[in-house]
């Protein structure tokens, strides 16, 4: 076995964390790391395993508790037309992603080796590995379901209900939630555009499970599941899912980022000061998440037309030609129109430093969990602009039950929005009381007490969960 850093020979319990290989995944196997070791006086201690070439960064995503955690790579057997080297689905296509898959489940020996040899009290692992089960219950390791989405995306698509029989849904079954889900729900149903989305849960690809077969493979053969929600957010679907999977559900709550690290870049900074008080309006759809010349340009035209200064960070498919790309979807004309008061970028941007600018009111974002929550923290009103899959069960829970943010209007058929639609949105966000319960919620997030509580509650049923046959030191 090769590490990073050296555990703390001190920890009581050691657990494994496997995420899959996409740093949206990562990120908050990472986060759950830094809560087990940082609780309870360090009675935890954690191996991180991920593929090789990720180490560096994953390294310095737990760095401030390298003292408690090792990071071992894993080497990716050669897959034919998988690049080499790639190590996380932001290096690749959606093609890609899906043989990344197959090398994945090609370290089942080198998995199955490290347990053997560490022999920890649990492994952590997540939907697209559930061989993990069959790994680790032979060794008397507690294997535990790390379900990253929200309760509500989990509830609506992967449940056992979603497939009465054994029958794959139609996209027509997919836009109405499965038997039993929660009746005053907002996701009773949704529109056709995003049950065609949806539908990817049920393709295979190359012979492999879909995702739904892994999903319920993961529950049926683990111990348990976790999750990063909580009741105060998601109660419904979490009593839902309870009932449905039968086995224990271990709440680790909303996870909330941690205070960004260092000052803004002085480009941003002084641009940015510019302006009045919450005058700017940010745009930013995370590091997977692409918009099609389409709806980049019906969102940069939108964003003209609020008369609002603006700041778009567009980002693409590694591999693309980033300058054709960005490009493509400046309308023509803009960036002479808005000289002074708008700015596109393309790559990484300090986030958190930007969203708590003064200057920064309005945040357009893809309805990622962390990045709501980075926005409600940061003090911004919120426009929800979902892009695929669990964006959009996530941006209905945000906006239409917690009351957190303004969706985009979009077509039912095809989910097409234009301008006029994003500048209503932001309109209507910047408004008075556009930012509906967004206080509510972002004193509960930085509320310390209620984030500790969550850490404590979910150290005490993870330790009760692995007292069932676990050693003496858990009693």
């Amino acid at each position: 076995m090769s590490g990073v850093e050296n555990g703390s020979a001190a920890a009581a319990g050691h657990i494994v964390m496997f995420p899959w290989l996409a740093f949206g995944h990562i990120s908050p196997f990472a986060q759950l790391t830094r809560m087990l070791v940082s609780v309870d006086g360090g009675f935890f201690r954690v191996t991180f395993l991920t593929a090789a070439g990720n180490v560096p960064r994953v390294a310095a995503m737990l760095a401030e508790a390298a003292s408690s955690v090792t990071v071992v790579p894993l080497d990716l057997p050669h897959v034919s037309c998988l690049p080499a080297g790639a190590s996380s689905t932001a290096e690749l296509s959606a093609d890609g992603a899906e043989l990344l898959k197959i090398a994945v489940d090609a370290t089942r020996p080198q998995v199955a080796a490290l347990l053997a040899e560490l022999r920890p009290d649990a492994v952590v692992f997540d939907f697209a590995m559930p061989w993990v089960c069959d790994v680790a219950t032979p060794l008397g390791v507690k294997a535990l379901f790390f379900n990253v989405y929200s309760a509500a995306t989990f509830a609506f698509i992967f449940v056992p209900a979603r497939c009465p029989g054994g029958l794959l849904p139609s996209v027509h079954d997919i836009a109405a939630a499965p038997v039993g889900f929660p009746s005053d729900s907002a996701l009773a149903t949704i529109p056709a555009y995003q049950a065609a989305d949806l539908s990817y849960a049920f393709q295979r690809f190359y012979g492999m499970p879909n995702v739904y077969d892994r999903f319920l493979a993961c529950f049926k053969g683990s111990a348990g599941v976790v999750m990063k929600t909580c009741t105060e957010m998601e109660g419904p679907y979490i009593n839902y899912l309870s009932a449905q999977i039968g086995k224990p559900l271990l709440l680790a709550g909303p996870v909330v980022p941690e205070p960004p690290q260092g000052e803004l870049e002085e480009r941003w900074s002084s641009w940015l000061s510019s302006f009045p008080n919450n005058a700017v309006v940010f745009a930013s759809f995370g590091s997977e998440t692409f918009l099609s010349v389409a709806a980049a340009t019906e969102l940069l035209l939108g964003l003209e037309a609020t008369n609002r200064p603006f700041l778009v960070v567009l980002n693409f498919p590694k591999g693309a030609d980033t300058e054709s790309e960005f490009r493509a979807r400046i309308p023509p004309g803009l960036e002479e129109r808005v000289k002074g008061r708008g700015v596109l970028h393309t790559g990484w941007v300090q986030q958190q430093q930007i969203l708590r600018h003064p200057s920064v009111g309005c945040y357009v974002n893809h309805s990622g969990f962390s990045s709501v929550v980075e926005g409600l923290i940061a003090g911004c009103r919120l426009v929800l602009l979902p892009m695929k899959t669990d964006q959009y069960i996530n941006a209905a829970v945000f906006a239409r039950e917690l009351h957190i943010g303004v969706e985009v209007a979009r077509r039912s058929e095809d989910g097409w929005f234009g301008r006029d639609d994003v500048r209503d949105a932001v309109a209507a966000a910047m408004a008075p009381g556009g930012e509906g319960e967004g206080m509510k919620w972002r004193e509960f997030f930085l509320d310390d007490a209620v984030q500790k509580g969550f850490a404590a509650e979910f150290l005490r049923e993870l330790k009760g969960l692995l007292r069932a046959t676990g050693p003496n030191n858990y009693n």
